[in-house]
């Protein structure tokens, strides 16, 4: 398997599949990144040479906020919010859904103590 920025991404698929296996690309920064540098995006990720793997680790330390730093970075916004009280940082807090989503029916798993349905009557 080969190790980008300490991750072990998969072997056996395509190179621009493997690559979403780091946390903060997805498919299009993938296609993006292996355009710079040039390679087949439909080759397999275990026929990747030493020298494309430092090329690789070189560009997304350089250019892109990835993995340990983008989750770092998460992790500072939420508390940042918590810290200033906002709306957003008090439904973080709560473990409440943050983005407007209804929690009368969907959100029981995140709200706390389980609350049983009544069963319907025979």
């Amino acid at each position: 398997m080969p190790r980008v920025i300490g991750i072990d991404i998969p072997d056996n698929k395509r190179l621009e599949i493997s690559l979403t296996y780091l946390y903060g690309i997805g498919r299009r920064l993938s296609n993006e990144i292996i355009a710079k540098l040039g390679l087949d995006p439909n080759m397999r990720a275990h026929k990747l040479t030493q020298d494309d793997i430092a090329r690789l680790n070189g560009l997304l330390q350089s250019e892109f906020v990835v993995e340990g730093d983008l989750r770092r970075q998460v992790q500072n916004n939420i508390k940042r919010l918590i810290s200033i009280h906002s709306y957003r940082g008090m439904r973080h807090r709560l473990g409440l859904p943050v983005r407007g989503q209804r929690t009368k029916t969907n959100s029981r798993t995140r709200k706390g103590r389980r609350k049983t349905v009544a069963n319907k009557k025979k």
